[in-house]
């Protein structure tokens, strides 16, 4: 079975990490989150893929290449305008076989066992299965009431809380029969939700939903994916963390230098090649990249640090987010859900708290921004 990974969105929600890098390629544990992405789909046997790519398709080439390296053949398909969740499947068509195929939204973090859900499909004779999650608020999500075999009633996009019977969600992973793309419009915006999911439905196609409590989360704002990371660190899903696991839960990548009083309690990941300082204090729930150097006295708890940050003496990072080469000085608080956009320079002194954004290449003077 082929897959089609949908990688083509703009993420201009979790901006400004998006702003040099597609939302799917940005780091998870340091790694690309597609590279877990594509680790899981494999382990369910399917090692032939489609990327449906749109903003900066160079980026997943260039990691990827053919896929080889990685134990999958993966083909690129670049949108030249966005096409919807749906147009985007219809415009590879021509890579995929007389046969079903799986499709995933690229952003979702998940455990679904996509095995299961193969043999699920099957032996219902469905035309699309749909994989389904519960969730505490589904208003923003879509709602897929099911009746008690399985078969999909209806879909409900983002309801209000009084058309609510049910808090089923669509979690982004779809298996469809070959023959349903042709009631799919060619180069046109169009999408599952809203478009091809209830038009089958209608029409009286075999529409099932299968339903998993495995984990799920949607990476989509800054919250969700430290989120991920937090879950990740704290073992709600299974994850490969690379470096050696130098005490309990503590994981340090090749050639980076630290103390062990900077390292009192995991959950902890430090990458290669970096430089912890003696009386830097890195608490739990803290990723750190590679080439980073941080300074004496500085305190990091709940925050993900991307590669080539340095971080100045006596500052604070918590539950906040520094991305590629940010460089701040010394005695810079970020905190309460911060995001600080590549390449930018933080002097002295500056304090950013309640979930500031920064953009990308800032250049902020001493002392210039408490917030």
């Amino acid at each position: 079975m082929k897959a089609v990974i949908l990688a083509g969105g703009f993420g201009t929600r979790i901006r400004p990490l998006t702003c040099l890098n597609p939302k799917p390629m940005l780091p998870l544990v340091n790694k690309p989150f597609m590279h877990n992405f594509i680790s899981w789909v494999k382990s369910h046997g399917i090692k032939d893929i489609i990327l449906s790519t749109g903003y900066l398709p160079g980026v997943f080439e260039d990691y990827f290449g053919d896929g080889k390296n990685f134990g999958v053949k993966l083909t690129y398909v670049t949108e030249e305008v966005p096409l919807g969740t749906c147009g985007a499947v219809k415009n590879v068509e021509g890579y995929l076989d007389n046969e079903s195929f799986m499709v995933f939204n690229g952003d979702v973090l998940s455990g679904i066992n996509l095995s299961e859900m193969m043999k699920y499909h099957k032996d219902k004779k469905s035309d699309i299965t749909i994989a389904l999650t519960p969730v505490e608020d589904p208003t923003s999500y879509g709602l897929v009431p099911i009746d008690k075999d399985g078969r999909v009633e209806k879909f409900l996009e983002k309801p209000s809380w009084d058309e609510m019977t049910t808090n089923l969600i669509n979690a982004g992973a779809y298996i469809i029969e070959r023959n349903l793309l042709d009631l799919v419009p060619s180069k046109e915006n169009y999408s599952f939700e809203r478009g091809l999911f209830p038009n089958a439905l209608e029409i009286g196609y075999r529409i099932y939903g299968h339903v998993s409590n495995a984990y799920w989360l949607d990476l989509g704002t800054p919250a969700k994916y430290l989120q991920a990371h937090q879950d990740i660190l704290n073992g709600k899903i299974s994850f490969n963390f690379q470096g050696e696991e130098l005490f309990k839960n503590i994981y340090l990548g090749k050639f980076s230098k630290f103390h062990k009083e900077s390292l009192l309690s995991g959950p902890i990941v430090i990458g290669e090649n970096c430089v912890i300082e003696s009386g830097a204090v890195i608490n739990p729930l803290t990723v750190i990249g590679n080439n980073c150097h941080i300074l004496s006295d500085a305190h990091i708890s709940g925050s993900i640090i991307f590669d080539g940050c340095k971080v100045g003496r006596g500052c604070i990072i918590k539950d906040s987010i520094l991305s590629y080469n940010v460089q701040a000085g010394d005695k810079v608080i970020i905190e309460g859900n911060s995001v600080i956009g590549d390449n930018t320079i933080i002097s002295d002194g500056n304090i950013f708290k309640n979930g500031i954004k920064i953009n990308i290449n800032s250049n902020i003077n001493p002392g210039e921004i408490s917030f």
